[in-house]
């Protein structure tokens, strides 16, 4: 399965079915549950809140959850805000590096649409070009 099309593809259209059946309004934990229904109907394997540690030069500084590891290959965080702002795009990039995955996958709930933002590692890009 290509990361970059169909398993991102099959996120979104899991996302849409959720965001179609609930709409917006609900807290993030709720399509949280929602998408993970979805997940498993599409028989996506996935991990809910997997726990990463940071580091600041080599230390471990703390830690943070991703929403969902979706077939150990991409991260994906949802919001359920009005509207994305750079802080949520900032996270999803962060835990998409920190995760070591070559794509992330921010996905919006609580818009009249839904919204959805695909995040690159500048890592790996940076790595793939040398």
């Amino acid at each position: 399965m290509s990361i970059g099309n169909d398993l991102t593809y099959k996120i979104i259209g899991c996302a849409m079915k959720v965001h179609r059946t609930m709409g917006p309004g609900f807290q993030e934990v709720i399509y949280q549950r929602c998408l993970a229904i979805e997940l498993e109907r599409a028989d996506l394997s996935f991990q809910r809140e997997q726990e990463q540690p940071v580091y600041y030069d080599s230390i471990q500084v703390g830690t943070r959850r991703a929403d969902f590891i979706v077939e150990n290959q991409i991260v994906v965080e949802l919001k359920a805000v009005v509207q994305l702002e750079d802080a949520h795009l900032a996270q999803a990039k962060n835990y998409t590096v920190a995760y070591g995955f070559p794509l992330g996958l921010l996905i919006n709930f609580g818009g009249k649409s839904l919204e959805y933002k695909l995040m690159f590692n500048p890592r790996q890009e940076q790595d793939s070009q040398n």
